[in-house]
């Protein structure tokens, strides 16, 4: 394995400390219909990231936990799942790690665990959260599309809503996890379900009327008052995913679309009973390696 074993954060780089909004410290930002290529994303998201990195652990701490692998805002944890199979003793790659909660409850689980992030900001929370816990792994800042990473690294690769939706190019994702995963490895990926694109990001009745077409790719971008994009998200639908992951050479095994649990009344974003009771917020990919 290449690249560095611990963090590339400068003081420089840190995300501020306080719980503001990214909104806050980016100021006012407005959605735009354009185009978003990969160095516009890789630019806005790490910057959206580092500035809201405070707020979002102020806001979701609690869920994620310290040492938690929870796969949706459904609640979903791999403790019960299972998705990943045996792990102890195998070597983990978490992809779009943010503060790492599910690096750590790998470690935990007896695996030898290697996180990376685009931000960060989100990973001085992941070194905040690792003293906290005592579960140490590796962390290492680096993009998606260009792992740093020696092929045939890893037996597992996985990530809960990271880096795959944030990039212009997510077939280059699953191609460079294909290239560190040995033979008869596993990928397993949890992203916002494709559907949910058509609809509004609203957890209330405005959130069940249908105002998008789901074969309209374009991204959704934020920019900043200089039209500057400070926020980047891409749309693929289920069809698109899956020949992404067949052409990078895996099988897919699975397609898991976690339905609202009965017990739960918590609202994450859009996320919500009202509408999780309709239609899916999370598709989860499992994905194999042919030995």
């Amino acid at each position: 394995m290449t690249g560095p074993l611990t963090p590339a954060i400068s003081q420089t780089e840190q995300a501020p400390t306080q719980h503001l909004s990214a909104e806050q410290i980016l100021g006012p930002t407005r959605p735009q219909h354009r185009a978003a290529g990969s160095q516009d994303s890789r630019l806005a998201n790490r910057r959206w990231w580092d500035a809201d990195a405070g707020d979002y652990h102020a806001e979701h701490a609690a869920f994620l936990g310290d040492a938690d692998f929870v796969w949706c805002p459904e609640g979903l944890r791999e403790d019960d799942a299972h998705l990943l199979g045996e792990v102890e003793g195998l070597r983990v790659l978490e992809v779009g790690c943010g503060s790492a909660p599910c690096g750590r409850w790998l470690t935990g689980a007896g695996a030898q665990v290697t996180a990376f992030d685009l931000s960060a900001g989100m990973l001085s929370y992941a070194a905040d959260a690792a003293t906290r816990s005592g579960l140490h792994a590796p962390l290492v800042q680096a993009d998606a599309s260009a792992m740093p990473f020696a092929s045939q690294s890893f037996d597992i690769a996985c990530s809960a809503f990271g880096a795959v939706p944030f990039v212009a190019d997510s077939a280059l994702v699953m191609r460079e996890v294909a290239r560190v995963l040995r033979p008869g490895g596993r990928w397993v990926f949890s992203v916002t379900h494709p559907m949910r694109w058509i609809f509004l990001d609203d957890p209330g009745e405005k959130g069940l009327q249908a105002v998008s077409s789901y074969f309209d790719r374009s991204p959704y971008v934020e920019v900043d008052s200089d039209g500057v994009p400070a926020y980047v998200e891409h749309h693929r639908t289920l069809g698109d995913r899956i020949r992404e992951i067949v052409a990078a050479g895996f099988t897919l095994t699975d397609l898991i679309e976690p339905e609202w649990p009965d017990d739960l009344e918590a609202t994450w974003g859009q996320w919500s009973r009202l509408r999780g009771e309709v239609f899916p917020g999370t598709a989860i990919f499992v994905c194999d390696l042919p030995g």
